[in-house]
Formats: C-alpha cells, sequence, structure tokens
C-alpha cells in the first residue's frame, strides 16, 4: 500500500482534503517585505538578481522563516526563457520588462538547447533552498506558459490587450505555432531540471489567457500547455502540476480536462459556485482570493476567506490569491490571513 503524503500540499495534489487548508501566496518573495528589499539592494539589476542563487535562495526562504507557509515557490521570473532562448530581456524601473519585439516569422531564429546552460543558476538556487526548508514544506518550481511568454516576446514588454500577438497569431498560425512549440520545448526542459533539481510541484504561470476565443486558446494555451506537460512525463518526471491559465472563464474545464495539468489555479474573477460544479470533483484546485482584499484587510478580509474556506469544504484544495500578492500589502494582513485560515478548522 503506497504511503499517503506527509506535506500538505503535496497531499491534496494527491487528492486529499485538508481541514484547514495549505496556504502559499504568489509573490509571496517579495517588495512587501523589508527583508526582501534589503536583499535585493545587493544585485545591480533584476536579472542578475534572478540569476545569483545566493540572493534567490534567501528571499525564497524569508517567507517561510517569517510566515511558515506550506510551500515555498523558487524565486525566479517568468521571462528567464526568452533569455535561453537568445533574446534580450531587460527590467526597467517603474515600467517593467522590456524586449527587443520579435517577429513570430522568424521563430526558426530562436536559440535551442542552451536551457540547461543559461538557466543553470536557477537549478542551483533549488538545491540551496531544498534543504533549509521545514520537513513539511513543499518546494515549488515554475515557468511561464507558452502564450505569456510569447506575448512579451512580441510586444516587446507587458501589453494591455496584447493586440499585436493576436494578430500574429491569427495572421500566421504557422508561424505563431512555431514559436510556441520553440517556447514549449525550452520551458518543458526547464521544468525537467527544476524537478531534477529539487522542485516537489511544477507550476505553469498562463498570466494573459484573458480573452481569447475558444479557438484560439485551444491553439495557444491548451495545445502548448499539453505538449509541455507530455515531454516533462516522457522524461520520467512525476511530481504534481498546477496550471494557471488567468483570466480561462468558461473555458477554465476545458483546460483541466485536456492538458494533462494535476491541479487548477484559479484567478479572482472566478465565481467559485459555479467552478465548484463545472471543475471535475476531484481536481485539486488553488485560489483565489483577491489581492485588493488583502491589501484592505479587517473584517472584509476574513469575510472572504471565510467565504472561500466554504465553497472549496470538502474539495482538495490550496489557499491562495487570485494573483500575486502587491508591494503594498502590510504584513499585519498576510498575518491575519494565515491566522483566519489556520483556525479555521
Amino acid at each position: 500500500m503506497m504511503s499517503k503524503p506527509a506535506k500538505p500540499i503535496l497531499a491534496v495534489l494527491n487528492g486529499e482534503t485538508r481541514s484547514p487548508p495549505p496556504v502559499w501566496l504568489m509573490r509571496q518573495a517579495g517588495r512587501y517585505l523589508p527583508e526582501y528589499r534589503q536583499v535585493r539592494a545587493k544585485a545591480a539589476n533584476f536579472i542578475e538578481f534572478c540569476f545569483s542563487p545566493d540572493l534567490a535562495a534567501e528571499v525564497t526562504m524569508q517567507p517561510i522563516r517569517r510566515f511558515g507557509f506550506d510551500a515555498a515557490i523558487i524565486f525566479a521570473d517568468i521571462l528567464l526563457i526568452p533569455i535561453a532562448l537568445g533574446r534580450k530581456v531587460w527590467f526597467v524601473t517603474g515600467e517593467g520588462p522590456k524586449l527587443e519585439p520579435f517577429n513570430p516569422t522568424d521563430y526558426e531564429s530562436l536559440t535551442q538547447g542552451r536551457v540547461a546552460e543559461v538557466l543553470a543558476p536557477i537549478a542551483e538556487t533549488l538545491r540551496l533552498v531544498k534543504p533549509q526548508l521545514p520537513a513539511e514544506t513543499t518546494l515549488i518550481g515554475f515557468a511561464g506558459s507558452p502564450w505569456t511568454v510569447a506575448t512579451y516576446m512580441v510586444e516587446g514588454g507587458g501589453s494591455k490587450d496584447r493586440y499585436a500577438t493576436r494578430v500574429a497569431a491569427w495572421r500566421d498560425p504557422v508561424a505563431f505555432d512555431g514559436m510556441l512549440d520553440r517556447i514549449a520545448d525550452a520551458t518543458a526542459e526547464y521544468l525537467i531540471m527544476q524537478a531534477q533539481a529539487g522542485a516537489e510541484v511544477l507550476k505553469l504561470f498562463d498570466s494573459w489567457a484573458e480573452g481569447l476565443p475558444e479557438p484560439l486558446f485551444e491553439r495557444v494555451i491548451i495545445r502548448p500547455t499539453r505538449r509541455i506537460v507530455d515531454q516533462i512525463r516522457a522524461a520520467g518526471v512525476t511530481v504534481p502540476i498546477i496550471g494557471f491559465p488567468r483570466g480561462a472563464g468558461t473555458l477554465y474545464p476545458r483546460y483541466a480536462c485536456e492538458t494533462g495539468i494535476t491541479g487548477l489555479a484559479l484567478d479572482t474573477a472566478v465565481q467559485p459556485e459555479w467552478a465548484r460544479a463545472a471543475l471535475p470533483e476531484t481536481l485539486p484546485v488553488q485560489g483565489h482570493l483577491d489581492p485588493s482584499v488583502l491589501r484592505a484587510g479587517g473584517a472584509l478580509l476574513d469575510a472572504e476567506i471565510d467565504r472561500l474556506l466554504e465553497t472549496w469544504s470538502g474539495r482538495p484544495h490550496i489557499f491562495n490569491l487570485g494573483h500575486g500578492i502587491t508591494p503594498d500589502v502590510p504584513i499585519a494582513h498576510v498575518e491575519q490571513l494565515l491566522a483566519r485560515i489556520r483556525r479555521s478548522s
């Protein structure tokens, strides 16, 4: 008889129901923590920060030491894959990431076979973090999903509506899908490397999945995600995989059933009663508290926490936000959230 996972996150992703549910927060290592800001000041720029294993390992551990979350997510960024593909990425203070705009018709120029070399520092960060974690804490590795990474590459940075990317996807599907396949293959290699370095769960962030008609969603979200999952499994990696197609709306069930992911992360706009009815009963679900409620705090924060706990009671559930924690969130509000969840049982 197989033993059940002792770590709460792994237990839930194995289909168990825990009360209270395990909890971690997206972007839990970040600017809302003064200790993070102190370490961040030691790196010349954000990319250097991500590629400095000692610094990245330290900030990965900070929220675990302070709050005792049930998972540590490795500190990195979703835009490291374009660097491994030979593209330039830099961050501008107050503006965010910048890239040289990429034409999908040039997809064959994307460098292949350099993931292990270029992204080796991330594997080293995982190896540094793993022995520092409490026995019950799960280590999560992650990557950006191909569509989301592609939007930054085509737009040359962040974009409100990803219009140029959507036009490119419709105008030349052969070239665009070829680009997505290059990104997917590099992402699969990257995630396999993370699992081999100690990640116990892998997460795929499709942060810009909203607003896509179903035929395009199937092409640029479901298909490349399935390609990544298939490659990870073909490599013999069996760790759970959480998918987060933020903004997928009524297409969440298709994503959950057709990509091969183990658990599904939900965004803040998802109506929880609808999701509970629409998603498979045994599917582990993560999410989906509004980060702005966490910022507001007070009685409304308690009420929203209680609402989500009640909604997902009796189902495999990991408590999290529907998007990343914002830099202006008071530490006391995070402490309030954890206290409320942990006394819910």
